[in-house]
């Protein structure tokens, strides 16, 4: 199997299948530096040049394309945040509850975020008037997560002396 004329067809025949397999295959260029070193060592091969310069040359460029294309195929195949995309390019943003929002886990209200309007849970389960601001945390499937931000006018909760809870109305201090 030392015919020049054997290999050039086998060197072409490996570049083909290399070359196929490597986009038959998602990501990462793993095929794809053997179908240039089989390329190159076929063109060695129709120019004449001996079997073993045919190999050497095959090591060479598929070893040096996979080196090249290492960093490549990271970069591509690095696995982003899917934060920002979608839906979830709402959460951080400031929405407008349009109807309130009633306390307990899993009531709904509707907010407003951008032009578009979405059903709205609190992420506390709190009552959340109509009119407020809130800020989406999350998005879960077709409603979206909200803590509510309070404003200037709104008053904060009294705080119990010596505590850091709110105070109750209906509990006597002691």
């Amino acid at each position: 199997m030392e015919s020049p004329e054997v290999w050039r067809w086998i060197w072409l025949a490996a570049a083909v299948v290399f070359g196929l397999g490597e986009m038959a295959t998602v990501g990462s260029f793993f095929l794809l530096p053997f179908a240039l070193g089989a390329l190159v060592a076929s063109l060695f091969a129709f120019a004449g040049a001996g079997v073993g310069l045919e190999w050497l040359t095959f090591i060479v460029v598929s070893v040096g394309s996979l080196l090249a294309l290492r960093p490549i195929a990271r970069r591509l195949d690095r696995n982003e945040p899917t934060e920002g995309i979608g839906a979830k390019r709402l959460i951080g943003q400031p929405a407008l509850v349009l109807e309130e929002i009633k306390g307990g886990i899993h009531e709904l209200g509707l907010v407003r975020v951008h032009r578009e309007e979405w059903r709205a849970e609190s992420v506390d389960g709190s009552v959340v008037p109509a009119g407020s601001t809130v800020r989406i945390v999350d998005v879960r499937g077709t409603r979206v997560v909200v803590h509510h931000i309070p404003t200037l006018d709104e008053p904060p909760p009294s705080l119990a002396p010596g505590t850091e809870e709110p105070a109750d109305p209906g509990k006597e201090q002691q």
